[in-house]
């Protein structure tokens, strides 16, 4: 019995680290090397802008992605993502991460 809940704990752990629909689209567009204007126009406008040292900015968008129901009100928690985009001198993406997805 033991077994399987650490078995179950790993099962989750790894399907809930990455979101594979997100990945699909941020790693193209940091391929094609798209700009904060193609972003801006898309995803509308970041909830956070912020310098980055060398140059260039980072951009946060926080976005709702699903949820999930807990007994016994069936109250609804929703996912909290946050989308982290890095931009060089030239407004070109040049890496991103996301977390809560």
């Amino acid at each position: 019995m033991r077994g399987r809940s650490w078995l179950l704990a790993l099962v989750l752990l790894v399907g809930c680290s990455s979101n594979p629909y997100l990945e699909q689209s941020l790693k193209p567009a940091e391929l094609e090397g798209k700009d904060k204007a193609w972003f801006e126009q898309n995803w509308g406008t970041p909830n956070a802008k912020a310098p980055r040292f060398f140059g260039g900015e980072t951009w946060t968008y926080y976005r709702i992605a699903g949820g999930r129901t807990s007994l016994p009100l069936f109250n609804f928690k929703p996912n909290e993502c946050a989308i982290t985009l890095k931009f060089d001198k030239e407004d070109k993406l040049t890496d991103y991460s996301y977390s809560g997805c």
